[in-house]
């Protein structure tokens, strides 16, 4: 339930974007998602760095992602090769391929049983990482490369492999199906198509 703007608690409460840039963040190059791993794997952050790959690899929105729980990635001792949830904005499901190497190494020392959340809340492990944490996880992450986080944010790590794709295929539908939007209008928008991109894939293809 919602706060009125008469409610004292909504006065105290920060919206998740104040003093932030508003607009679509920027995706992550290859070169930036390299030295993202290093900095990750070199602070010995197993969680954070599973969690980035995860990101990068799923494409989902930061709300959907931190709610993964341990049975939508393992079938049995392995770790699925493919996964699907429910969107929460959506209610519709949405399917991802999974190749975070670190997955099976995160999840042999986090334990649990295959109920709980992937990446548990440090403060209440019974609870998921909040969607705020994630985000200020990757405000840092990004700062750490010299990246400006104004600039980038979890919506960086949803855009990241869909607009690589993209490039390399020029196949807006597949995107669409791989983002979960309902439209793809929605896709287009997301991605930030324009002419120009749609002339240098013409010009790509030989006939």
């Amino acid at each position: 339930m919602g706060h009125s703007q008469y409610d004292g608690v909504s006065r105290h409460r920060a919206a998740l974007n104040a003093g932030k840039k508003v607009g679509t963040k920027r995706p992550l190059t290859q070169k930036q998602i390299w030295a993202v791993r290093f900095f990750l794997d070199r602070e010995r952050r197993i969680r954070d760095g599973t969690l980035f790959d995860l990101a990068i690899h799923s494409k989902l929105r930061g709300c959907d992602l931190v709610k993964i729980r341990i049975h939508d990635v393992v079938a049995g001792p392995d770790i699925r090769t493919r996964a699907i949830v429910i969107q929460q904005k959506t209610g519709r499901p949405v399917q991802f391929e999974i190749r975070s190497e670190s997955l099976l190494g995160w999840l042999e020392r986090r334990g649990g049983s295959v109920e709980d959340y992937a990446f548990p809340s440090r403060v209440d492990h019974s609870r998921h990482v909040g969607t705020r944490q994630y985000a200020r996880l990757v405000d840092e992450w990004v700062t750490a490369i010299g990246l400006r986080s104004e600039e980038y944010g979890t919506h960086s790590l949803r855009r990241t492999k869909a607009l690589m794709i993209y490039k390399a295929t020029g196949n807006i539908r597949a995107i669409q199906i791989l983002l979960g939007h309902s439209k793809i209008e929605n896709t287009v928008r997301y991605l930030g198509v324009d002419v120009e991109d749609a002339l240098l894939l013409a010009e790509r293809t030989e006939i």
